[in-house]
């Protein structure tokens, strides 16, 4: 790693956001900063003031991918360990945004694939150049890619080395929105955008996405029913859906 290299949390209000840095090496994933992330993100799922988490890395890229120098003498164990990082994010319970302001190559394009949304901004770069290289896809990058924007955009960037910008990510659906960068910086935008999970209560938005995750591996409309269910019902029951109703009835009624 490069020198003042390492992972950063700065938390806001109920938003965690979480930079890893070492813009000597473009933020490169060495195991030491995949384990720092890891533990970064459990750290957030740990404390009950984090809501929602937003991972970015330290200007002027998002993540360089796996650092080369270590990737040539890593074997299975090693391999691994520099997916400890990314894993982390894709397995976490809490909403994750990716806020992409620069190059997410390689492994870093794998960081921001596992995030739930991805901001970009005007610099961003998606980019696999796993072929480039002569290295195989890892990390389940194949995987994340095609169920995010479909065989022929995975296609076009795993096989074909299809380099996207900021605009033609949103195009596919790799990226839910661009923001322009000349009015607002996307690590704020995405500060922002994670707010209305973090102002959810905590629980409900865990079992949410836990929800999620399991619905969008069903076949059956009938059988989402079913898994959201007992979920909602417990909701019902809570002292936040109270709160909420209460005041919702009271703006309703003018009182």
């Amino acid at each position: 790693m490069g020198s003042g290299a390492g992972v950063v949390v700065d938390q806001r209000e109920s938003v965690a956001v979480v930079t890893v840095t070492d813009p000597e090496r473009r933020n490169a994933l060495s195991t030491e900063l995949s384990a720092q992330l890891a533990e970064a993100v459990t750290a957030c799922e740990r404390n009950g003031r984090v809501h929602a988490v937003v991972i970015t890395g330290a200007p002027p890229a998002f993540c360089a991918g796996a650092d080369l120098s270590a990737l040539g003498e890593a074997g299975e164990e090693g391999l691994r360990r520099i997916y400890a990082g990314f894993l982390a994010v894709a397995d976490c319970r809490l909403p994750t945004v990716a806020a992409v302001g620069g190059a997410a190559v390689g492994a870093g394009l794998n960081l921001a694939l596992a995030c739930d949304v991805r901001l970009a901004g005007p610099r961003a770069r998606f980019d696999a150049r796993f072929l480039r290289l002569g290295l195989h896809p890892g990390g389940g990058m194949s995987w994340m890619l095609q169920r995010l924007v479909g065989p022929q955009a995975a296609a076009a960037m795993t096989l074909f080395g299809d380099v996207l910008d900021a605009a033609e990510a949103q195009r596919v659906g790799l990226v839910h929105r661009v923001v322009d960068g000349e009015h607002e910086d996307v690590v704020e935008a995405a500060v922002r955008f994670a707010g209305a999970a973090a102002a959810a209560p905590r629980e409900l938005v865990v079992a949410t996405k836990r929800t999620m995750r399991t619905t969008a591996t069903l076949d059956e409309h009938t059988a989402a029913v079913e898994t959201e269910l007992v979920p909602q019902l417990a909701s019902m029951e809570s002292p936040a859906f109270a709160e909420r109703l209460a005041a919702m009835r009271k703006r309703i009624s003018g009182g």
